[in-house]
């Protein structure tokens, strides 16, 4: 599999594109390990690198996602978090953990705490609403991606379920004042997202939270 793991990474270098490097590594706060190659060209490898293996098994799978995650170039992560959300129809609920495992180790900006926490581990989440309750510890953590992860997270199961408006606010009130300016905007992404769908509790909500202010 190492053989298979270079083969991949021989490709994403052999689609750099310096210039889109350049203003990807401004565009972030942090320092980030990343290629230089474009987001529709490293998901169409993805997709081209998934076949050869989507029936080696989940366990397989996650374990070659894994290889990709430790190096920490975002555009491994990327390949990582769309395999998970490719086995989506497997997932079962000890995944939580390996999920949880991977946002703690290896998402490191808000580009990967998004990818990952709107699309592989939300549709986990919708699948098992009974982890809800792990989005609060996040929301408290001292750790920035995770207490962003516990919104976003959301963004993706309150579209489909209206079982999540609750938590939607739950986790709102533990984010509301929180200082850090990506916080703010993962839960600001949330209740923007929850009030194309239910305009009148979020107003509702927001209203009650700025009376408690005054």
């Amino acid at each position: 599999m190492k053989q298979f793991i270079f083969k991949i990474r021989k490709e994403l270098k052999a689609n750099i594109d310096a210039e889109y490097k350049k203003g990807e590594i401004k565009f972030f706060k942090e320092k980030i390990k990343t290629y230089g190659v474009r987001t529709p060209a490293v998901r169409k490898i993805a997709g081209k690198y998934f076949l050869p293996i989507k029936n080696l098994g989940k366990k397989k799978i996650f374990a070659l996602a894994e290889s990709l995650l430790e190096s920490g170039y975002s555009e491994e992560a990327t390949i990582a978090f769309e395999w998970a959300l490719r086995l989506k129809k497997q997932y079962q609920k000890p995944d939580f953990k390996i999920f949880e495992s991977w946002l703690k180790k290896y998402v490191s900006n808000w580009a990967k705490c998004d990818d990952f926490c709107s699309h592989a581990f939300a549709e986990l989440i919708l699948q098992f609403p009974k982890f809800l309750p792990k989005l609060n510890v996040w929301a408290k953590s001292k750790n920035r991606w995770l207490k962003r992860a516990s919104a976003v997270i959301l963004i993706y199961p309150i579209k489909k379920d209206k079982q999540f408006l609750n938590k939607v606010f739950e986790i709102c009130s533990i984010l509301l004042e929180d200082k850090d300016d990506l916080v703010q905007k993962g839960y600001g992404w949330l209740l923007k997202e929850t009030s194309n769908l239910y305009q009148e509790q979020v107003f509702g909500y927001v209203m009650r939270k700025k009376a408690k202010e005054k």
